[in-house]
This record gives structure tokens, C-alpha cells and sequence, in this order.
């Protein structure tokens, strides 16, 4: 088994990638600066918010079983619809949405029938919430479970599955310490997905449990 996951430095990007390799498998992970992945993963240099630098990572890697879009962004401080920093927005569009199907599509090559994509996306996506803290974040994630639904719908005649992940509120550096989830519970969940996802579940929102969730 041969796992790519993007953000593999920190956070639940290297509880995965700890527990892929304690499981047996062969990991890939994107960092922005060499050395910040665990020992054992073959790193890949690569920065989310340019295109150009997600490209070359095709050619990197071989025969990908499972890629995981982890790598992502909380966005700018000043994210209220009454007061928001456009710039820190767009670059929260362009790493939680747009580069997760960059990479898909630079990964995609590949990627044989069986293959699955997994993309980390929140609880904050749902639209069910009218809650509109941290607006930037919540509507890049709203927008990349649309992105990769479709991406779904695309590869089913690939037979190639992908779901989005909710992980729930993480004690990571980006959730903070008082957050409910452990990163390494959650990172096991997520693998445990990983490693059974089939074309029944393709397109479908999954909390890191393995429980569907509405979009």
C-alpha cells in the first residue's frame, strides 16, 4: 500500500503518516521545508497555494493506492462578512479548495482502478450551520466538498473512490489544546477509511468514525 499525503509535517498529516508507516505502508508526504516529515516518509517539497509547485508532484511519486488532502489553512485573521481580508481569503480558497484537486489531478496518472482519495474537510462546511466565525475557512471547506462530490461522480467509471473527511474539533496546532478530538484517534479513523473505502461510500462525507454525515 502506497499513501501520498499532503501536510505531513504536523498535525493529524503526521499522525498519519506515523501510523501508515506503523502499519506496513509505504508514505509520501508534501512539506514546505525538508526535513519536517517523519523519519521513513519520502518527502516531497511543495507549496499548496501555487499550482506549478502541485504539478510536479506527479512525476514524484508511483503507483499511488491512496491520496490523502490533508494540507490546509484556518485562513486570515479578519475573516467576517462585515470585515474581511480578501487577500488571506483568496489564499484560503486557493489551499483548502483549489489544491486539493490540483494534487488529485497531478496524482490521478498514477492512480489504477481500486485507488482512493480522501479529502480532510470540517464540521465547520456544513451548511446546515448558520454560524459565520471564521467565514473564509467555512466556505473553503463548503466549496471543496462540492469540488471533490464532483470528483467523485467523475471517477466512478474509474472505479476510483473518494470521500470527504470531517475530523471533528482536533487538538492540533491549528484547533488549538482545549479541542475534543485526540490527533492520533482521529489519524487511526481516517486510515481505517483509507484502507476499506469502496464505490458504495464514493462522494460521501464520512466523520473520521467511519459514520456518514449530511453535506
Amino acid at each position: 500500500m502506497h499513501i501520498l499525503i499532503t501536510g505531513a509535517g504536523r498535525g493529524i498529516g503526521r499522525k498519519l503518516a506515523l501510523q501508515a508507516m506503523a502499519r506496513g505502508w509505504r508514505v509520501s508526504g508534501t512539506v514546505r521545508i525538508a526535513g519536517d516529515a517523519p523519519a521513513g516518509v519520502y518527502e516531497i517539497i511543495a507549496d499548496m497555494g501555487h499550482p506549478d509547485s502541485l504539478r510536479a508532484i506527479g512525476p514524484r511519486v508511483r503507483a499511488v493506492d491512496v491520496l490523502i488532502n490533508n494540507a490546509g489553512v484556518i485562513g486570515p485573521a479578519r475573516q467576517s462578512t462585515l470585515d474581511m481580508d480578501f487577500d488571506g481569503f483568496a489564499k484560503a480558497l486557493a489551499i483548502n479548495t483549489l489544491a486539493p484537486l490540483a494534487v488529485a489531478q497531478a496524482v490521478l496518472p498514477q492512480m489504477q482502478a481500486g485507488g482512493r482519495i480522501l479529502t480532510i474537510s470540517s464540521q465547520m462546511a456544513w451548511m446546515g450551520y448558520a454560524k459565520s466565525d471564521r467565514i473564509a475557512y467555512r466556505a473553503s471547506k463548503a466549496a471543496v466538498n462540492k469540488v471533490m462530490q464532483g470528483l467523485a461522480t467523475d471517477l466512478r467509471d474509474r472505479h476510483i473512490a473518494v470521500a470527504l473527511i470531517d475530523p471533528g474539533w482536533v487538538r492540533t496546532d491549528m484547533g488549538g489544546p482545549d479541542a475534543e478530538e485526540d490527533p492520533a484517534a482521529v489519524a487511526g479513523g481516517i486510515l481505517d477509511i483509507a484502507q476499506t473505502l469502496d464505490m458504495a461510500r464514493t462522494g460521501c462525507f464520512l466523520h473520521w468514525s467511519g459514520k456518514e454525515r449530511e453535506f
